[in-house]
């Protein structure tokens, strides 16, 4: 059984409709990831996998369990958290603060120390601002901020919009790599890019999703060495 399954999801905003009949699957201790250009759906399907937005048709299951329909924070409770597009963090609270708020449905008040510090342990730099304000610090400091803040929540699965925007390459690379370790350290991660090579590099598995429909799906090995995959749907979403 798959950790996370979304089967023949349709969504949409309004009267649009965004996903068609999408499917995908994501197994316990992956990295998967969901590529597309802008507009494609990517950001939908995290969407609607969190109950941001309802599926119209279909089903969204962790564990074999239906969560559409639970609330936001109902799913979030269960195991799922997202790092969303452009950080969102709290930009007038400080490093400290950030992260407390990841761990705002937690009770376990000497655990959520000891992950305070791990997080430290795991971003240095967060440690050096630990009082600073979130605003006042660069794109890479929030992004790992924003891994930070979600890691309080304990996720069972990580979900991941866009990792890379904004961000310098070498910066790309320390973020990827970061997933690479927490993914090590027991958290499964959905993330979804644009980058297709930085993304697919620390893969397991790869989606490929094209005006709100799912047009490949193949191992992250297979989809880099295939010239007329490439061709077709990864030229556009390098860089």
């Amino acid at each position: 059984m798959s950790l996370l399954a979304i089967k023949d999801v349709d969504a949409g905003y309004g009267p649009s409709e965004v996903l068609q009949k999408v499917n995908l699957e994501v197994n316990e201790g992956e990295i998967v990831c969901l590529l597309g250009s802008n507009a494609a759906g990517k950001s939908t399907t995290l969407r609607t996998i969190l109950g941001m937005v309802r599926a119209r048709a279909g089903t969204v299951k962790l564990r074999g369990e239906e969560i559409q329909g639970l609330s936001t924070q109902q799913i979030v409770s269960k195991g799922i958290t997202m790092v969303p597009e452009n950080r969102r963090l709290f930009a007038k609270m400080t490093v400290r603060e950030n992260l407390e708020i990841g761990a705002n449905m937690r009770r376990d008040k000497a655990e959520i120390l000891e992950d305070i510090d791990r997080m430290f342990a795991l971003f240095p730099r967060l440690k050096e601002r630990v009082a600073q304000k979130a605003g006042s610090m660069s794109g890479g400091e929030q992004q790992m901020l924003a891994i930070g803040r979600a890691l309080m929540a304990k996720p069972t699965v990580l979900l991941m919009d866009e990792p890379s925007m904004g961000l310098a390459p070498i910066l790309v690379q320390q973020v990827f790599e970061t997933i690479q370790q927490i993914n090590e350290e027991g958290v499964t991660v959905l993330v979804v890019e644009q980058n297709a090579n930085v993304a697919l590099a620390i893969a397991d598995r790869g989606y490929v999703i094209q005006t709100g429909r799912i047009v490949m799906a193949d191992t992250a090995e297979a989809m880099l060495a295939n010239p007329k995959l490439r061709d077709a749907y990864l030229g556009e979403l390098e860089g």
